[in-house]
């Protein structure tokens, strides 16, 4: 009998986590060949459902697969918190030597004994950039009076507080099915979102502030996982790792080619001065020194700040 794996997301097909996804798709049947039947679903928004569903449908054997901001998971992985705060990483390869590593390993451990999901890979969710309708970003005071969609996280909300914003969260579909109104006058996703999901469409102006900086978690459902013969956990697991290392790369190369993608006549990229950024980080050093407080030091270690 085949096996039938069904993969979700929430992004458009040229997006970096839907070609890493197709990739660990064609990787399985490439090893299993006529065992597996796999389907990428690509965007559940696209069916009516808010990107939030994703990890409840693994947990209850709707899909297989998804991938997903571990935002969603810092509740079950308080650690993974510490990816919320801003300004903490400047650079993708110590991030991933921390999540490869033993903090990596901490976190997986939560997941596991806390949902019912398996975590097979942290994957690169980019550096998250400023847009807005309004007005240019150089500056905290620029923020003031702003309402900004921010993801489902307290900690995000903080900082855009900090900021001057007024944050609103809000699932990613409620949010591309808004942009184009009133409620959002700003927002931050990493430049492959803002050019994917037509953000730039209705957003002239785009601060490249890289703020945050975000992993996504590729999780399966654990009991499908545990219920899968030897060779086909062995061909997952090598699976995984292949498509995450494909997905890292394709990120990596990801800002570059969107910014040459964006027409100057339609949309003005603000570069932030070594100055401006530091006004940026100033501003929200009240909230980095909360939580530096209140997570355990040893965190911050991993990624040696």
């Amino acid at each position: 009998m085949k096996l039938v794996i069904k993969f979700g997301g929430y992004q458009e097909p040229a997006s970096v986590h839907n070609r890493a996804a197709a990739r660990f798709g064609e990787l399985l049947e490439q090893r299993l060949g006529d065992q597996v039947d796999f389907e990428l679903i690509g965007s559940i928004l696209k069916l009516g459902r808010p990107s939030g569903d994703l990890v409840p449908m693994v947990e209850r054997g709707e899909l297989s697969f998804c991938y997903m901001s571990t935002v969603r998971f810092s509740r079950a992985a308080p650690e993974l918190q510490l990816l919320e705060l801003p300004f903490i990483v400047e650079d993708r390869g110590a991030a991933f030597r921390a999540l490869d590593g033993e903090y990596g390993d901490i976190a997986r451990e939560r997941v596991h004994d806390r949902t019912a999901c398996r975590l097979l890979g942290y994957w690169d969710n980019g550096f998250r950039h400023l847009s807005t309708r309004v007005r240019p970003i150089r500056a905290p005071e620029d923020c003031r009076g702003i309402r900004i969609r921010t993801q489902m996280s307290e900690l995000h909300g903080e900082v855009f507080k900090a900021l001057g914003f007024e944050p609103i969260a809000s699932d990613v579909k409620e949010f591309v099915e808004q942009i184009a109104g009133e409620r959002f006058q700003a927002q931050d996703n990493p430049l492959t979102n803002i050019y994917n999901f037509g953000v730039h469409h209705h957003h002239r102006y785009i601060t490249l502030s890289a703020h945050f900086w975000g992993a996504s978690a590729m999780v399966c459902n654990a009991e499908h996982y545990r219920g899968w013969p030897r060779d086909v956990q062995a061909a997952v697991d090598a699976a995984a790792r292949e498509a995450t290392a494909f997905q890292r790369q394709l990120a990596a190369a990801e800002d570059e080619a969107i910014l040459k993608m964006l027409d100057p006549a339609r949309n003005d990229v603000i570069r932030l001065t070594d100055v401006e950024r530091a006004a940026f980080m100033r501003a929200v050093e009240p909230v980095l020194a909360k939580y530096r407080r209140e997570l355990d030091p040893t965190l911050f270690a991993y990624l040696g700040v």
